[in-house]
């Protein structure tokens, strides 16, 4: 079962932005993972903490 952030989760989440673009990041449930469309990568989220680390970053299409 893939869980959905809590409303205080929800709100962290909305205030991150790609540290590459400052552009907004959008929440990918399934492979828990915050998505930089800007710079086609994509940030895991382990444990409920976000890695907003470019070398552990995967690049997306």
């Amino acid at each position: 079962m893939t869980e959905s952030p809590t409303p205080t989760d929800r709100r962290m989440l909305e205030a991150l932005v790609c540290p590459v673009t400052q552009a907004m990041l959008t929440w990918d449930a399934e492979a828990q993972e915050l998505v930089s469309k800007a710079a086609h990568l994509a940030f895991p989220v382990r444990d409920g903490i976000p890695i907003m680390l470019v070398s552990e970053a995967r690049q997306i299409d």
